[in-house]
């Protein structure tokens, strides 16, 4: 098997197969961060925080999603984690493998890192059932919004959705990217270009850049500032998930859709939803879709609902390296591997591994019946792997990369986020 190097694009074969893994990739990696802003300023803006959407506020809350977005995930996970690769993998236990392989076998801190590391995978690995049974409960949900007698077949509907999801996995992450990606471009074109139009027509937004606003908002606020960020938070989930995904398309493809077409969309919707609270505080019940011009409301919902689908493929991919990574590493036990692609070794279809995904997914679709019974344990879920993940990337950081400890110290910094209280995403 050959692999082809996505680190310099130089000939027009190369950059082919580089546009082709950047399609797949903002079908694969990008559906769950890039679904984010159907529910996070509301939740930011939920009554129980008690949060009035007046200026300072807006531009606070705003303030702190762009530089979550900045920092989290720019930052954090695709400029400094993407480094930390194993072998080309990505994900925890490849973070684990380098921390303990820094470390050193037989040290005191050895047990201690071990057991970070295999309580974030499993953690992840829970991400991997609950993320699917959210996303696209909250997406079928939506035909609510038509109309509410349409709600007995909520939850038919998203058992043959996601059976037909799970069911598509032996064709590889790639090929099934291919026929997501390029749904999910026409997303983050759409929502940048309504979020564009509200910046235009309210251009103060544009201070949120300024993190004086983020500062001023958790120093006057104290604990309900605190127990907003449980909503910030919400605008980085998936990132976890793209760091696992790393293994299937390649550092520079990632880092590539990322920087030209997730960020700024994400940026500008979210600029242009608080834009309109700005304006009209009344929005915050429903920002997004408040948005969307009338006529085009319910071929948003249609658009919205097919990302909000297309966003559990991130976590399985990842469930997928995760699965081939414990095997390797000697945490599980050794399970049939189908690669997929003749040219990408990292693309990989573990067949026991997805189903028995698919049928812990199946049974919390029927236990929970919605999206919100679910939201507690996905919080717990996300914001725990990304809390080792950022011990983890310290270890590393301190011990092998040689960073001075002033700065590894900022680096788990990021934690304060992560561990913050949940709201439910939807």
């Amino acid at each position: 098997m050959t692999t082809v190097s996505t680190s310099l694009p130089a000939t027009p074969g190369t950059k082919a197969r580089l546009g082709a893994l950047s399609l797949a990739a903002a079908g694969v990696v990008y559906g769950d961060i890039g679904t984010s802003p159907l529910y996070t300023l509301k939740e930011c803006f939920n009554p129980s925080h008690g949060i009035e959407p007046n200026a300072d506020n807006v531009l606070g809350i705003a303030s702190m999603v762009v530089w979550a977005l900045l920092l989290i995930v720019t930052l954090k996970y695709v400029v400094l984690l993407m480094r930390a690769d194993n072998r080309g993998e990505g994900g925890i236990l490849a973070l684990l493998a380098l921390a303990l392989r820094s470390v050193g076998p037989g040290r005191a801190a050895a047990g201690p890192v071990m057991a970070l590391g295999l309580i974030g995978a499993g953690l992840f690995f829970g991400d991997g059932m609950i993320t699917p049974a959210v996303s696209v409960l909250s997406a079928i949900e939506g035909i609510e919004v038509l109309t509410p007698a349409l709600s007995p077949v909520v939850v038919p509907l998203s058992l043959a959705v996601l059976i037909w999801l799970f069911l598509m996995q032996s064709r590889g992450s790639e090929r099934v990217g291919r026929l997501f990606g390029p749904v999910m471009v026409v997303w983050f074109v759409t929502i940048g270009l309504l979020g564009l139009v509200q910046i235009f027509d309210n251009p103060a937004i544009v201070g949120a850049f300024d993190p004086r606003y983020a500062v001023t908002f958790l120093l006057d606020h104290g604990w309900i500032a605190f127990l907003t960020l449980g909503s910030v938070v919400l605008a980085v989930t998936g990132a976890e998930a793209l760091y696992a995904d790393m293994g299937h398309f390649g550092k520079v493809s990632i880092r590539l859709v990322w920087s030209v077409l997730v960020l700024p969309a994400l940026l500008l919707n979210y600029l242009g939803q608080s834009a309109l609270v700005l304006a009209d505080p009344a929005a915050a019940q429903n920002p997004f879709y408040m948005l969307v011009p009338s006529w085009a409301v319910v071929p948003m919902v249609f658009l919205s609902t097919a990302a909000a689908v297309i966003a559990s493929q991130a976590v399985i991919s990842g469930v997928f390296s995760l699965s081939r990574q414990a095997m390797q590493l000697g945490y599980s036990p050794r399970l049939a591997i189908h690669h997929t692609s003749d040219e990408e070794e990292g693309q990989i279809y573990v067949p026991r591994a997805n189903w028995g995904l698919m049928l812990g997914v199946v049974a919390l679709v029927v236990g929970f019946q919605s999206s919100s019974g679910l939201a507690t344990a996905y919080g717990i879920a996300v914001t725990g792997t990304m809390a080792a993940t950022s011990i983890l990337v310290m270890v590393v950081a301190r011990t092998l990369w040689r960073w001075p400890l002033w700065l590894c110290v900022g680096l788990a910094g990021s934690c304060w986020r992560s561990i913050s209280p949940s709201s439910p995403p939807i």
